[in-house]
């Protein structure tokens, strides 16, 4: 009894001690420029495993003992270490870290600093974003980010061209794979909408990483050959706060492609013989009139977004977004207009140890599209005559007729968009459902899932007035069409994460589907009765995916990547439906050795390389063309058997043998930092090869249902070099002055082609079935092939005649050779960002250096005998006055209409002034004003030089656009 008693007397002097280092801790963690909570910070005490994270209300608990370091942390803000000296409360105050927020970069399945990173991955978050009449999302990007280039139509809400690297295919897509919040979205749109990317609202994004090279990009294996874009969106926070923004623009046309007025064509007719036989000036009529001007308009457009942002029951963070879009497009008849709203639900639960964000969107559409065939017609219109004609049968709009008829001709374009109503609506709902959990007995594991849903549906109306100018007894068209796409994901992974001595390990496993559906039809002209409704369902397309990842970090220097994913698609047969995907990377921060550790020049060096393959197995619209199928006749393929008529059967063209077009890349890099990063950036040299390419050609006769197919034929190389660099000049309290510049340099060839052939390609207008561009092995794709034009010896082009390049002593087809080709050899981006105290100034510069385009504008009109348009007169580009070329069909393949489209442009500088504490409730106001396409330098003779695929048959313009706005601050 004694011994108990004394033992229990002993154990009790110990009791202060115990107490004493096992303190609970208590506190709250704000954020130093608002006083609001942070929810989420993570609290560890230094060197343990044991450790919290703060609730909804920034609070946290945890037991310590005396001189213990606490660290709290949380990503964009600078972390913090506390000795723990005893007291029963502490509260801490972060101070946000905006340079930390670049470095944290999304990589496929995970994130990712750029310390840690071993593949070629970039990231742009909202600070950096390219600024003015931003509608779709892509624009954000633009210019900004090596080796990307985005090319947008002046048409409202019009879609992008998005190559990364140049893309990786000829034939099958070019598109970059796009995620949004973990759901690959499908790169085919619908009916009635503008594009993929047209509904989504580009206030609601956060960020974009782009993963370039296949190390990077291997691990979304069959659709990422031609990179990857991840956007996030944004996301709920604890703390309430809203903003308002509106904008405003005013948009003018300032170029018009150069004709004959009304006055100079009238002495054109009558001094112009054509074909030696002179015109009938009573064509001519007495007004003066622009056609471009009639069916071109001055722009008035309007952007408005509401945001909030808080805790839903004091536990729920959430923010709900709403936006209205409203552009009116340059070409009288175009508009756009888009509402979206969102909501991102962002709970925490099981001590922190589930995360769960729910993003759901939805976005409507609407649109008013615009002929633009008749940018052409206006082009060729005769300009004596007036817009309106009040004896005229078709309503109202003056056309050439021969009394009630209308003559056979062009007819007037400014009737021509106001009598047709085209519209198409299109209505998504789209979005995302993510668990985080990381496990409570093995906090190194954690458990992701991801579901992801996109459904679009559309309806499209397309009505001509029933006075439109035409003879057929059929009064124009009135039809209506409808589609439906879904796309629906499940993604699940595991990922371990742990360190073994001085060795950082992740290992990331899991498994991918994806399913497409796409059906829809149309009621043809309902006034005529020889139109029959059409409907169609596209074979399912099925995507399934599994992937593994592992991470391997010695001392924070040598960084090693090993990434494999197999994929499975219903578009091939089951001898070929699977493609394997591995890649490997690795990388040395140099700049941790200890022979540059205190460098006081370079604060940042990595090395780099990396080598992985990618697939593609995009062929829209052959989704089972290895399957026998066939199609149901018309009404001139049946047949009478009896007294019955039975429909035939057609087969349609079949491919059992086809496989994965695969693009393998190796890279080298290096990330640099020079003066304490007040200078960074990266260099790349990239070679991508893509073989078994995925191409539409011809087969022999009577070997298949059809005389061309989608083979496995050729071999693509793509060289580069990329480079970047990040420039603080200036950065104190009041003044910071950034500069941000990139180049990429690309060199593309065509290495192989099925039996050596040439296959032509580039439909041009003017004539019948001319093209002017060429793939040819040991050229650069889509190659123009083109007349070498002869001169006379004042140096004027001699109609028709041309270089004899084979010797023959015959012009034809042989003599043609290639010359330049659409895509640019050098891209340079150029931005800054100038800010004074509450005053800020931005622009941002682009160039292509290289490209060439074919003025089909020029080549397919400006030729005296396109004065006689069938049975009336029309005008002419009055660059004919410096050819006084006769005949189109003898000078459209001429290489006089190929010209050097380099260029320099503005897209944008905007100024802006911030006040801030306006009031208790309002934060800030900012006011700001800009211009959109400030200017362009070019040699090029057309409107533009940034032309699609490089053929200039009269893009839509784009005009020079005046911005106003404010942003609201709650």
């Amino acid at each position: 009894m004694k011994t108990i008693i004394n033992a229990i007397l002993f154990s009790l002097l110990f009791v202060p001690t115990i107490l004493e280092a096992q303190t609970n801790l208590k506190g709250t963690v704000t954020e130093q420029s608002t006083s609001l909570p942070i929810p989420a910070v993570n609290v560890l005490i230094k060197g343990t495993n044991a450790g919290t994270a703060t609730d909804f209300d920034g609070e946290y608990q945890i037991e310590v003992n005396n001189g213990d370091v606490l660290q709290f942390s949380f990503i964009g803000y600078k972390s913090q270490e506390i000795i723990y000296s005893g007291q029963a409360v502490l509260d801490v105050v972060l101070e946000e870290d905006t340079s930390q927020l670049s470095e944290i970069v999304l990589i496929g399945y995970g994130s990712t600093t750029k310390k840690d990173a071993t593949g070629s991955v970039e990231s742009v978050t909202s600070e950096d974003f390219t600024r003015g009449n931003i509608v779709t999302p892509e624009n954000l990007l633009s210019g900004r980010v090596a080796g990307v280039s985005i090319n947008t139509s002046g048409s409202p809400g019009s879609g992008s061209e998005i190559r990364i690297r140049g893309g990786s295919s000829i034939n099958a897509s070019n598109n970059p794979l796009i995620i949004i919040d973990g759901l690959p979205i499908d790169n085919n749109g619908v009916n009635g909408s503008n594009g993929i990317l047209a509904t989504i609202n580009p206030n609601d994004i956060e960020s974009f990483s782009v993963l370039k090279d296949a190390s990077s990009t291997a691990i979304y294996g069959s659709r990422a050959s031609n990179g990857v874009i991840i956007i996030v969106t944004k996301k709920g926070k604890a703390t309430f706060s809203a903003t308002y923004d509106t904008q405003y623009s005013f948009g003018e046309l300032t170029d018009r492609i150069g004709v004959f007025s009304g006055d100079e064509f009238r002495q054109l007719i009558a001094s112009q013989p054509i074909n030696g036989s002179t015109l009938n000036e009573s064509l001519l009529g007495s007004a003066s009139t622009d056609w471009q001007d009639e069916i071109f308009r001055n722009t008035v457009s309007s952007l408005h977004n509401v945001s909030m942002q808080g805790s839903l029951f004091k536990a729920i963070p959430a923010r709900f977004s709403f936006g209205t879009t409203n552009q009116e497009g340059a070409l009288i008849t175009s508009e756009f207009e888009r509402r979206n709203l969102g909501v991102a639900l962002n709970p925490t639960l099981l001590d922190n140890h589930l995360k769960i964000n729910l993003n759901a969107n939805l976005a409507f559409e609407d649109n008013r599209f615009g002929d633009t065939g008749q940018i052409g017609a206006a082009l060729g219109y005769d300009p004596t005559h007036p817009v309106y004609d009040p004896s005229s049968p078709f309503g109202g709009f003056y056309q050439h007729r021969n009394g009630s008829l209308l003559s056979n001709g062009t007819t007037n374009p400014v009737a021509s968009l106001l009598q047709r109503e085209n519209y198409g609506d299109a209505n998504r709902s789209y979005g995302n459902l993510n668990f985080d959990y990381k496990f409570h007995f093995l906090p190194e594991l954690r458990a992701v899932v991801n579901i992801g849903y996109d459904e679009t549906e559309s309806k499209s109306i397309d009505y001509t007035s029933t006075l439109v100018a035409t003879n057929d007894p059929v009064k124009g068209n009135s039809s209506l069409g409808f589609q439906k796409r879904t796309n629906k994901s499940l993604d699940g992974y595991l990922n371990y994460t742990d360190e073994f001595g001085n060795i950082r390990t992740e290992l990331m496993t899991g498994y991918s589907y994806q399913k497409f559906t796409n059906n829809g039809g149309n009621t043809g002209n309902q006034r005529d009765s020889a139109s029959f409704p059409s409907t169609f369902a596209d074979p399912d397309v099925v995507l399934i995916g599994f992937f593994g990842r592992a991470n391997f970090t010695l001392q924070d220097k040598y960084l090693l990547t090993l990434t494999y994913r197999r994929d499975g698609t219903s578009r091939f047969s089951e001898t070929n439906r699977w493609g394997n995907f591995p890649a490997a990377a690795f990388a040395w921060n140099m700049s941790d050795e200890d022979f540059l550790k205190d460098n006081n020049t370079i604060s940042n060096l990595k090395l780099r390389v990396g080598y992985g393959i990618t697939g593609q197995q995009d062929i829209s619209g052959n989704n089972d063309i290895f399957l026998n199928r066939y199609r149901g006749g018309d009404q001139n393929s049946q047949y009478q058997f009896d007294n019955q008529v039975i429909e035939s059967l057609i087969a349609s063209e079949i491919n059992p043998d086809l496989k994965w077009e695969e693009t393998s890349t190796i890279e080298f890099g290096i990330d640099y930092g020079l003066f304490n990063d007040r200078i960074s950036g990266s260099l790349n040299f990239f070679q991508k090869n893509s073989t078994d390419l995925l191409f539409t050609a011809s087969v022999a006769d009577g070997t298949n249902f059809s005389n061309s197919i989608i083979q496995n034929i050729g071999e693509l190389q793509i060289q580069g070099i990329e480079f970047s660099a990040n420039t603080d000049v200036v950065k104190n309290e009041d003044l910071d002055i950034n500069f941000n510049f990139n180049a990429t340099f690309l060199n593309r060839e065509i290495k192989k082609l099925a039996l050596g052939q040439d296959v032509r390609t580039g439909g041009i207008a003017g004539g019948t079935g001319n093209n002017i561009q060429l793939l040819r092995e040991g050229e650069a794709p889509n190659s123009f092939s083109v007349f070498k034009q002869l001169y006379d010896t004042s140096g004027n082009p001699i109609e028709g005649a041309y270089a004899d390049l084979n010797g023959d002593n015959i012009i034809n087809d042989d003599d043609r050779y290639l010359k330049e080709n659409p895509n640019a050899d050098v891209i340079l981006g150029f931005q800054s960002n100038i800010n004074y105290k509450n005053l800020d100034l931005s622009f941002n510069l682009r160039a292509n250096i290289g490209n060439y385009a074919y003025n089909n504008a020029n080549s397919s009109r400006a030729q005296y005998e396109r004065i006689l348009d069938n049975s009336v007169l029309a005008n002419l580009p009055t660059s004919v006055l410096n050819t006084t070329f006769q005949r189109t069909s003898d000078v459209i393949i001429s290489d006089i209409y190929l010209e050097d489209a380099s260029f320099l442009k503005l897209d944008n500088i905007t100024l802006g002034y911030t006040f801030n504490n306006v009031s208790k409730s309002l934060k800030s106001i900012r006011l700001w004003g800009g211009v959109q396409n400030v200017f362009t330098i070019t040699n090029y003779s057309g409107l533009d030089p940034e032309v699609f695929g490089g053929i200039d048959n009269l893009i839509y313009p784009r005009p020079r656009t005046i911005l106003t706005g404010a942003n609201f601050k709650f």
